[in-house]
């Protein structure tokens, strides 16, 4: 069975996931095996499971703990008086798509910024993302690519990969397009100021809806799976593309996409954090750390301050 590139990279990702114990031998099987065959997914987790890991995959001896690195977040609650945040659904080609919108709460015209999940959905991590960003000065929404089965809360979080996996990836460009076209409706929004920012899953759409959605003014893909290189000449968002040291997986693609962004004459720039993993923002998570989240949020609103606020 054919896959594409975003599955691909959902399918690394679950045989990631599973060598360092995040996921069990059971679901991964599960997710593996609507595309591989259940040997042939049996032999690529053993495989897996047996290479060493790199240099570059080991935590420093000097490496924070996880306690102390969860000291940072800069999370903005629901109720939070500066903005308003809801739950919406809007049209989209075919169906009711679902999202999260947050804005300020004061009178006036925000820049748009569509908001990216990773390969688990439409998290309250991502809400609260999107949360941050309208306390920055924006209206942020975030687009639940779940919604062909209602919406990331009506499944098992087992389920979820695999259902991202099987999807199309035109479609999510398709519910970012259709979100991207309610929010320009809304008397608080700028429509002529638009970004977007996606994390894992949601950066590689983040990277696929800068190439397929030309109002893009900003885009920032967190350790995204970028476009291939005939896709770039679309692109005309300025591209800051944040990676994690350890990242291997994705890394590996930084080298090209650079070469391809420079070029076409693109606006591109690349951040390497050291010593932190794929999904280091995600402060709900195991990799998450807290410095280079921190920096990484900062270098995101510059970079939206720049190209959207101007």
């Amino acid at each position: 069975m054919a896959v594409h590139d975003l599955q691909r990279d959902l399918i690394d990702e679950c045989v990631e996931d599973h060598a360092e114990g995040r996921l069990s031998r059971r679901d991964a099987l599960k997710l593996l095996a609507g595309f591989t065959g259940v040997g042939l997914a049996c032999r690529i987790l053993d495989a897996r499971a047996q290479k060493p890991k790199s240099a570059r995959s080991e935590k420093p001896a000097s490496a924070p703990s996880r306690q102390l690195e969860r000291v940072v977040p800069a999370r903005v609650a629901p109720d939070d008086p500066e903005i308003v945040a809801s739950s919406v659904r809007f049209s989209g080609p075919s169906m009711q798509v679902f999202g999260y919108l947050a804005r300020p709460a004061r009178d006036g015209a925000f820049p748009i910024v569509l908001v990216g999940h990773e390969n688990r959905g439409l998290t309250p991590h991502i809400e609260d993302v999107t949360r941050r960003l309208a306390k920055a000065g924006y209206v942020g929404l975030s687009v639940d690519l779940l919604s062909v089965d209602g919406g990331t809360a009506k499944l098992s979080p087992d389920k979820i990969p695999d259902r991202l996996a099987s999807a199309k990836p035109s479609g999510f460009v398709r519910d970012f397009a259709s979100g991207l076209a309610y929010a320009k409706k809304q008397p608080f929004a700028r429509a002529d100021r638009v970004g977007v920012v996606g994390f894992g899953l949601g950066g590689g759409v983040t990277w696929s809806a800068a190439a397929a959605i030309p109002e893009l003014r900003a885009a920032v893909p967190f350790y995204g799976l970028p476009v291939s290189a005939d896709e770039v000449p679309r692109i005309k968002a300025a591209v800051l593309a944040i990676y994690a040291g350890r990242d291997d997986r994705i890394n590996a693609h930084i080298p090209a996409i650079e070469v391809a962004m420079q070029q076409n004459g693109k606006t591109f720039r690349k951040i390497v954090y050291p010593d932190v993993d794929h999904a280091f923002h995600d402060d709900t998570g195991e990799r998450y750390g807290a410095a280079a989240a921190k920096g990484a949020w900062d270098e995101t609103l510059a970079w939206f301050r720049q190209y959207l606020d101007a």
